[in-house]
């Protein structure tokens, strides 16, 4: 039986550790003041290595957690324990006023703790194999950011990790929210996280020609300039606690945005490059705006997968043309400018970025853009945000593997 769209979803509570923050105050910040995140990278010694730069976290989660945690953590799951007591602090959501056993926890991660198996594979060649830690499996697995957040919350609805390369935490919001909506639960913990910020990791988006290999910041990450060359990493986790309209005013909560439509598209082309036409990034919007039950003629601003690599930009330019039929396209910016790219928690981050953008009417900037490619003709909202009446945001989050993921949000007055 197909379920009927019941419940309205709405955001109550965001948190976030990036480059540009370790809270999500701080990073909306700035993020509207067109800060940029990137830097040379300092996590380890980069002499051997082409890719000198990198959207590091700089606080200390050593501030943030205690030893115990640090040592049983990869750094992808610190970064997602952290944004999840952010987010869930700041929804207010307590035993008290909610039936636990109706929270879900809905983690992505695109890789997982990558950074673990390095380290414990050094440890195994060194020492033996058996000697390796015991939490190194439980430490590596893409799932158990979500499984640490609902032990430590005492969820216990729904526990699950979506993995969709760099679309992964959009597809854990438009999945969340169909949970909601549908009735099959009242409340989720969603969003990603991601921490590959290391040489394997670098090396890997380095040999397959995907990394900006400049030196200078300001023009590393420049989604839909003519010069882009290459995405820059980053890292960092975005968390969202969403729930039903209902259940929100019942408990008295604050209201962020309304999470209102869905969609999601394979290009079925190829395992790294994005398919020429647009054509599974077209279908996602497309499909998120029927779902929202809104035309392209009501999107306000557009939140761009925008990673600055040649493709990735040029096709989904052309996808946004085509769908928004080459007329009235709203501006379009790539906050990845500042963020560089958090890969699995990208979709996160910036679904809080439109929330805010939503609440405050402010458009965010693609800033150190430069020469305009007439193959990504847009208005990218070039250097500085603008003030500007928001209704409702569409962000997209595309991946490797053809995987496609489109939310979009609305503004709640």
């Amino acid at each position: 039986m197909i379920q009927v769209k019941t419940q309205r979803v709405v955001v109550t509570g965001m948190g976030a550790i990036t480059p540009l923050g370790a809270t999500a105050p701080s990073f909306w910040s700035a993020v509207k003041g067109g800060q940029c995140g990137i830097a040379p990278l300092c996590a380890y010694d980069t002499s051997t290595q082409a890719a000198k730069l990198a959207a590091e976290v700089t606080a200390d989660t050593a501030d943030l957690l205690t030893p115990a945690e640090l040592r049983k953590m990869d750094r992808f799951t610190q970064f997602a324990v952290i944004a999840a007591r952010e987010a869930v602090s700041d929804s207010g959501l307590t035993a008290d006023n909610t039936d636990l056993n109706r929270v879900d926890v809905l983690v992505a991660s695109g890789i997982g703790g990558m950074a673990t198996t390095v380290r414990e594979q050094n440890r195994g060649l060194e020492r033996g194999f058996d000697k390796i830690s015991p939490f190194y499996i439980p430490m590596t697995i893409a799932n158990i950011a979500a499984g640490q957040i609902a032990i430590e919350h005492g969820l216990r609805g729904d526990c699950s990790c979506i993995v969709s390369a760099c679309a992964s935490s959009a597809h854990a919001i438009g999945e969340a929210m169909r949970h909601i909506r549908h009735g099959y639960t009242d409340v989720v913990v969603c969003g990603g996280s991601e921490a590959t910020v290391i040489p394997l990791a670098m090396g890997g988006f380095t040999s397959m020609q995907a990394l900006h290999l400049g030196d200078d910041p300001l023009r590393a990450s420049i989604p839909f300039d003519a010069e882009r060359s290459g995405f820059v990493l980053g890292e960092g986790a975005g968390i969202l606690v969403l729930e039903s309209l209902d259940h929100a005013r019942a408990r008295g909560a604050q209201v962020y945005a309304e999470v209102a439509g869905f969609g999601a598209g394979s290009d079925a082309y190829h395992i790294t490059a994005p398919e020429p036409t647009g054509a599974g990034a077209i279908s996602s919007m497309r499909r998120a705006l029927l779902d929202a039950d809104l035309t392209p003629a009501d999107v306000d601003y557009i939140n761009a997968h925008g990673t600055s690599t040649p493709l990735n930009d040029k096709s989904e330019a052309l996808a946004i043309r085509t769908v928004f039929d080459n007329q009235a396209i709203p501006p379009v910016s790539s906050t990845k400018s500042m963020t560089g790219h958090l890969l699995g928690a990208a979709g996160a981050i910036e679904a809080i970025i439109c929330a805010r953008a939503l609440q405050e009417g402010f458009i965010p900037p693609t800033i150190n853009y430069r020469i305009p490619d007439p193959e990504c003709e847009l208005d990218v909202v070039p250097g500085e945000g603008r003030l500007a009446p928001l209704e409702v945001a569409l962000s997209n989050s595309l991946g490797f593997g053809g995987h496609n993921a489109t939310l979009i949000l609305i503004r709640m007055s």
